[in-house]
C-alpha cells in the first residue's frame, strides 16, 4: 500500500509548511490524483485520517480531485481524452499516441491553514 507513504509524505510537507506560517491547525489539504497515477484515492483517505492523528492536521478535511487522463497527437496535433479502456487512439486521425498530457499526477495542490 503506496498510498500510505504518498501520504505521509504530503502530510510532512503540509506540516512544515504550516509550521513555518506558524499555523495553530491545517484545516483542509487538497490533491490532485491522476487516473494513471496508480493512487487509489479511498486508500489515501484511509491513510489520511490514520496518520494525521495527533498532530495539526487531525481534524483536516482531505479533499481530493481526479484528474483523467490527456493525451496529445502529434500527427493532427489536438488533445483528446481515451475511452476508459485506454487506447490511446486519437478519435480524429486513429493514430495510436502514448503522448499523455496529464493524468499522471500526484499532486498538493492547495493547503488551508488556521492562524
Amino acid at each position: 500500500m503506496h498510498e500510505l507513504s504518498i501520504m505521509e509524505s504530503t502530510l510532512e510537507i503540509a506540516i512544515n509548511y504550516a509550521k513555518r506560517e506558524k499555523a495553530k491547525s491545517i484545516k483542509q489539504i487538497s490533491l490532485k490524483i491522476g487516473e494513471l497515477s496508480g493512487v487509489i484515492p479511498s486508500a489515501l483517505e484511509f491513510a489520511f485520517d490514520v496518520i494525521t492523528k495527533n498532530t495539526i492536521a487531525e481534524n483536516a478535511i482531505l479533499k481530493i480531485e481526479n484528474i483523467p487522463v490527456c493525451c496529445y497527437c502529434q500527427s493532427c496535433e489536438d488533445k483528446f481524452y481515451p475511452p476508459i479502456q485506454y487506447i490511446f487512439e486519437c478519435p480524429f486521425c486513429h493514430q495510436l499516441s502514448h503522448h499523455i498530457l496529464q493524468g499522471k499526477e500526484i499532486q498538493l495542490s492547495s493547503l488551508e491553514i488556521e492562524n
